[in-house]
């Protein structure tokens, strides 16, 4: 059985890993947010790359699967898989244009469809659906109206603020567990002290 002590600093350890980890989340997010051209190409290249990589991967677990009845399906979502990787990865900027205007269409339909419902339904969120059908609305309409030059900002936008914000989720996560570890290691110590039969162990060994 593991020391208790040795326990909880391989987990203290561990959650400033996870903090640390969390730190520079936050500081490619708050880059990204800087450099926002920069962010969408990165985020293009790395979106393209797990698609070839996750295609190559499909397709060796469809050969090695040959024989079975979803075979066939496997190669074809492998090599589509591949196809698409080759495309981001060649074109990272036309992919971020059309995800950009995907993304635009997506706020507009979402936008339309909220407003719509709030008025139609009147239910008890009705003021908060209201507001977030009018602010999708507007968003979709600001991204569209820029387009195509909106989408050098949008997706890097996007992918900085989702680095930053797993980032602080991580630093928080790090610094309450490392806090948690080291309340119950001074809680083991002070109960091992304040123990009636500790201490009386304690003075036997002294004497």
């Amino acid at each position: 059985m593991a020391d208790p002590a040795t326990e909880g600093r391989r987990l203290s350890r561990s959650f400033g890993w996870l903090a640390l980890l969390g730190t520079l989340l936050v500081v490619a997010g708050v880059v990204g947010l800087v450099y926002t051209g920069v962010a969408t190409l990165t985020s293009m290249l790395l979106f393209g790359w797990l698609l070839l990589i996750g295609g190559i991967v499909g397709l060796l677990h469809a050969i090695d699967s040959r024989g079975t009845d979803f075979f066939w399906l496997g190669v074809v979502v492998a090599a589509l898989n591949i196809a698409a990787g080759v495309v981001v990865i060649r074109h990272p900027q036309g992919t971020a244009e059309a995800l950009t205007m995907f993304a635009a269409l997506l706020f507009l339909t979402g936008g339309v469809f909220r407003l719509v419902g709030s008025v139609v339904v009147r239910g008890p969120q009705f003021g908060w659906t209201l507001l977030q059908g009018a602010f999708g609305l507007l968003l979709g309409l600001l991204v569209l109206f820029d387009w195509p030059h909106s989408s050098l900002y949008v997706l890097g936008l996007f992918f900085s603020l989702a680095l930053l914000f797993d980032g602080l989720g991580l630093i928080a996560m790090g610094v309450d567990g490392r806090r948690i570890v080291s309340m119950v290691s001074e809680q083991r110590v002070t109960g091992g002290l304040t123990d009636p039969s500790r201490q009386d162990e304690q003075k036997r060994s002294e004497g």
